[in-house]
């Protein structure tokens, strides 16, 4: 079983690092101006912009 990678506001942060917002239709269409945060594990995901969206780890560029 793998990691989860769609965390909703309230959750606890799994692991240190940026996390920024995505939800529906954002694989084709993109989310004008998504939320981006810096979280420390074990604190809380913040409220998303709205009941749609959840959090997902920023990918870092290799």
């Amino acid at each position: 079983m793998g990691e989860r990678t769609e965390f909703r506001p309230g959750e606890e942060v799994p692991t240190d690092g940026t996390y920024v917002e995505i939800g529906e239709n954002d694989f084709h269409m993109g989310i004008m101006n998504p939320q981006s945060v810096k979280l420390k594990k074990g604190s809380s995901f913040p409220n998303t912009s709205n009941h749609n969206r959840k959090w997902t780890k920023k990918s870092t560029p290799h």
